[in-house]
């Protein structure tokens, strides 16, 4: 089937990750059941844009957002590139097309204050569970890591000698971070809690459950997001907000941007300017201060 072939060229050639990997295939078998509901005989690779207009609607009469609509189409645009490559086509259906508008999407990140809150209080529980989240938490903050590095970090990966952790990112992108003293002391604290509980760690990952085995994304995102919902009132609360926060405290407070982008593990600089025009408070500051008529 073409769709497994493209997952595999994705999978060998491009080094995706298993949750991309599984997001364009969803999105492409979303795409052939219209194709097949709308015309049974009718094969994915010769698709017409007019069929492909006619999914593009169905999803925003589905109350889809422009955002994931966009995503889905964007799916699409690489299965077909890699169908011209294979020489199973000719041409894109979709090279005229253009994407839907989208509001830009603002992040609003946890302030220092909410953060702080958080990790100095009494909240957690000494038991495995509770130190382990309180861990989790501190590591986002500390670190700026994505979800599913964080669940993927190894024993191996963290360097106590050096003060480093090893990152593999996107499309198996490393990168190396540095440990402050404060969040080595924690994993070093979680260690010892992690014997005391579960005995020696049997399993390559960092960070485990009860029952020694590699922790669950949805795990990860609803330690963030219960904890924060006692210390913080905003809407989002996900680990996508601490990595946002990592970057805008870390920015607010006169970081280099090439150093916050290297520690992010972007491509480019344009996806780590984002967070350089989210603190109103920050842009206020600068601007009186720096106003020859505010002085």
């Amino acid at each position: 089937m073409l769709i497994e072939k493209f997952i595999d060229y994705l999978q060998l050639e491009k080094n995706y990750s298993s949750n991309t990997l599984s997001a364009y295939r969803r999105d492409l078998i979303q795409y052939n059941k219209f194709i097949s509901e709308n015309n049974s005989s009718l094969k994915i690779e010769n698709a017409d844009y007019k069929i492909i207009r006619s999914w593009i609607v169905s999803m925003v009469n589905g109350k889809i957002s422009n955002r994931s609509i966009n995503r889905k189409v964007s799916s699409l645009k690489s299965f077909y590139k890699f169908l011209i490559k294979t020489e199973t086509i000719n041409s894109s259906p979709l090279k005229a097309h253009s994407p839907l508008k989208q509001s830009k999407k603002i992040q609003i990140p946890f302030s220092k204050e909410e953060i702080n809150s958080l990790l100095d209080s009494d909240f957690f529980t000494i038991d495995y569970k509770g130190v382990l989240q309180k861990t989790i938490i501190a590591f986002f903050y500390f670190t700026g890591v994505r979800r599913i590095e964080l669940i993927s970090i190894k024993e191996s990966d963290v360097s106590f000698e050096s003060s480093t952790i090893k990152i593999m990112g996107k499309r198996s992108k490393e990168r190396i971070i540095p440990i402050l003293p404060k969040l080595k002391e924690s994993i070093k604290d979680y260690k010892e809690i992690r014997l005391k509980f579960l005995g020696q760690n049997t399993s390559e990952y960092l960070f485990i459950s009860k029952t020694k085995k590699q922790l669950s994304e949805k795990f990860v995102y609803r330690t963030v997001n219960e904890y924060f919902k006692l210390v913080s009132p905003k809407i989002k609360k996900a680990p996508h907000v601490l990595r946002h926060s990592f970057a805008t405290h870390l920015i607010n407070e006169g970081a280099d941007i090439n150093s916050v982008k290297e520690l992010l593990g972007h491509s480019s600089l344009s996806a780590t300017q984002v967070y350089s025009h989210t603190s109103m408070d920050r842009i206020k500051e600068v601007f009186k201060n720096s106003h020859p008529r505010a002085k």
